[in-house]
């Protein structure tokens, strides 16, 4: 997702160029973007010139939501899952360590959708000109 923000605007990726920027195998990443499509996340286009690219711009795209099409609801333990249906535990209501695990998922929940495609763009780049720098530097 973050190599398709990167391309955001200037068309369709094929998915060898998709692979080559992610390091992600072609064969996987078809898997990959099979239930990012189907979430509306990313489109296809077929042709010479088609392959993958973001429906939204990417300040748009919530890394929650990415997560949550590949991975499912937020849970560090399936009694505090996101998804209400997950949290049969018969120990809920009188646990004591819940609350932590609550607290950790809510942590989670908050980092994922306080953060979008771009945000992950424009901190690797921050990250790449501050190495950048201090290569340039000579040893002191």
């Amino acid at each position: 997702m973050v190599a398709l923000a990167r391309h955001y605007g200037d068309g369709p990726m094929s998915i060898a160029a998709v692979s080559r920027a992610a390091s992600v195998p072609s064969a996987y990443l078809e898997q990959l973007i099979a239930p990012l499509r189907r979430a509306g996340l990313v489109a296809s286009t077929r042709g010479a010139q088609g392959g993958y690219q973001l429906t939204r711009p990417p300040e748009l795209v919530r890394v929650g939501e990415v997560y949550r099409v590949m991975e499912g609801p937020v849970a560090p333990m399936d009694c505090v899952s996101e998804n209400l249906a997950d949290q049969t535990c018969p120990l809920i209501d009188g646990c004591e360590t819940r609350p932590v695990w609550l607290k950790m998922r809510d942590a989670i929940v908050d980092t994922l959708d306080s953060m979008t495609l771009a945000d992950l763009i424009s901190q690797g780049n921050a990250r790449r000109q501050r190495s950048a720098v201090s290569v340039a530097r000579p040893p002191s």
